[in-house]
């Protein structure tokens, strides 16, 4: 009986080691991995679309929003779903590359709905 569990030992000893090869690959290919921003989708202005900073969005915090749901005082830009007003000087305000409206915000939480970036097209002259 004891070469048999012996037998069974032995055999075990590979495959953990496998295990434990895969599980520290898979590992380190996770933690390597560059941190990848979500993409805009395409507009007539930009056909091939782009990247949102990472900084602004942390996996899909971003959307194109319709010029009717952001408008503006003189304080700054104001988010018409929650109120915020965002400071014309706030750092959180972008230049759109599409020429469109984009809201990054808060998904989840207490900050839910508090806007991390907002990307606002050119002003016309």
């Amino acid at each position: 009986m004891s070469a048999a569990k012996s037998r069974s030992a032995q055999a075990v000893r590979p495959a953990g080691r496998l295990l434990f090869s895969l599980f520290a690959t898979g590992a380190i290919a996770v933690l390597s991995a560059p941190a990848i921003a979500h993409d805009a989708k395409p507009t007539a202005v930009l056909p091939q679309g782009w990247s949102y900073p990472f900084a602004c969005c942390a996996n899909y915090d971003c959307k194109e929003v319709p010029q009717s749901s952001i408008s503006e005082r003189p304080e700054g830009y104001v988010i018409k779903g929650t109120g915020e007003v965002v400071a014309y000087a706030d750092k959180r305000i972008k230049n759109s590359p599409d020429g469109e409206y984009h809201w990054c915000a808060h998904q989840a939480g207490l900050d839910a709905g508090k806007t991390i970036c907002l990307f606002v097209p050119p002003p016309s002259y």
